[in-house]
């Protein structure tokens, strides 16, 4: 598949990160070293001119609020789209990482790594389903982008852009405060 370059950030640090807690669906605050990740994403993009770039986040909250802190002093607006939301993780939304590795129903080192719990959460959304709202979006593109999100949804979007298996999808780094480029089947950091 061809995309335009797109730029893909995850959102800062929050409670429930600092925490060890799914997300998913749900909401934390950023951290005050969250909104740290988002004032270092604002100096990687202060180097930019992002005119051209059509700018979309996830409608979740600590998405949001990481996109006003990184962009404020580049973007009119914020457009959000649904289709940049954390992967679902059903029942064990809320919950603690630890508890559920605890309750011995997937372990974080199964062959898959530590990211397969998000494959095995019951009545998640699982990476088929990912893989399939983020393929969708990045076929709705027309052109440069930037994308404002979460962990395991940067992931994927990354991964289907560069035209590998989902089962890739841990293979490229994550983290907060960074930047990602996808552009011409080439993956970077600025």
């Amino acid at each position: 598949m061809s995309f335009h370059p797109i730029y893909v950030m995850r959102h800062g640090e929050t409670e429930w990160n600092s925490e060890g807690r799914f997300q998913g669906a749900l909401n934390s605050p950023l951290t005050e070293t969250g909104q740290g990740h988002a004032r270092q994403l604002a100096r990687v993009l202060s180097t930019l001119d992002l005119s051209a770039f059509d700018i979309r986040v996830s409608p979740q909250g600590r998405a949001f609020e990481t996109a006003a802190i990184a962009l404020a002093r580049q973007a009119l607006f914020l457009r959000t789209d649904d289709r940049l939301r954390e992967i679902e993780v059903g029942a064990w939304s809320g919950q603690l990482r630890a508890d559920i590795s605890a309750s011995g129903l997937v372990l974080e080192d199964t062959p898959d790594g530590p990211l397969a719990l998000y494959e095995h959460a019951p009545g998640g959304e699982g990476f088929a389903g990912l893989r399939a709202r983020c393929t969708d979006f990045l076929n709705s593109l027309t052109g440069p982008t930037i994308c404002v999100t979460h962990g395991i949804t940067s992931r994927m979007l990354r991964t289907v852009a560069l035209g590998k298996p989902s089962a890739s999808v841990g293979d490229l780094p994550g983290g907060q405060g960074m930047v990602y480029v996808v552009e011409n089947g080439v993956h970077k950091q600025l």
